[in-house]
């Protein structure tokens, strides 16, 4: 029955970077049912990036990046032997069921994660993260518009008046009603960022009786992210 699996022998090319992106199922959902603050929740932040920072430690990837319901991993030492069946299965169930962990809530319904596979070069890297970091302004700009909408009008009308919007209409309105995005916290304009830094570390060789400086790489949870560029991805080795 095994030759009866779908898709069960397709694999990565071997030696090949990707990206794997998760994705909330549902969390519109979600945040009703859990009550969240809008237009952004720290807790539910809070959470993610614990999910992030559990997800760097399981499958190593060279950088996470999360906005709103949404993370990316950057993966080089690719798992599972390339397996895409396994990759997208096991990655999104661990997220799934890290954030139940950290929750530490009941839910009404199980929270899920989907998962998709997107192979990179080096050259991409950049390009890709640019355009989820875009994205997660256009999150920011419209949560807060449609924040402030829902504060003056129904549900359905606030709808209805952000969609006839462009992003400079709604950037434009907040500003107009004492909203100022450039006031609004780095985390909620660009995301949260999983990478490795380096640290120094002084100890005292005993052996050639003196100091001696090493460097230690630890995980560091970044809430205060650049606009990304070259320059940023190559001083945290993510792009060589």
């Amino acid at each position: 029955m095994k030759d009866y699996e779908v898709y069960s022998s397709l694999k990565i090319p071997k030696n090949s970077k990707i990206i794997v992106r998760l994705d909330g199922r549902s969390f519109h959902s979600l945040a009703s049912d859990l009550n969240l603050e809008k237009p952004y929740d720290e807790n539910f932040y809070q959470v993610m990036s614990k999910v992030c920072e559990d997800l760097f430690e399981e499958f190593s990837p060279l950088f996470v990046y999360a906005f709103s319901d949404e993370i990316s991993l950057l993966l080089e030492n690719v798992p599972f032997d390339g397996r895409v069946e396994k990759i997208n299965s096991v990655i999104a169930s661990f997220a799934a069921s890290s954030f139940v962990m950290h929750y530490n809530t009941q839910f009404k319904k199980p929270p899920a994660f989907d998962s998709r596979i997107i192979p990179v070069s080096d050259d991409d890297i950049l390009k890709y993260f640019k355009w989820r970091q875009d994205e997660s302004w256009r999150n920011c700009v419209n949560s807060h518009g449609i924040s402030y909408l829902k504060s003056k009008y129904s549900n359905s009308e606030a709808n209805d008046k952000i969609n006839g919007m462009s992003q400079s209409d709604v950037h434009e309105l907040l500003f107009k009603n004492g909203i100022n995005l450039n006031d609004v916290e780095t985390y909620k304009k660009r995301g949260i960022g999983i990478y490795r830094k380096n640290k120094k570390v002084v100890g005292f060789n005993k052996k050639e009786n003196r100091n001696q400086t090493s460097y230690r790489s630890y995980v560091y949870t970044d809430w205060q992210l650049p606009i990304f560029s070259e320059e940023f991805f190559r001083e945290i080795e993510v792009i060589k």
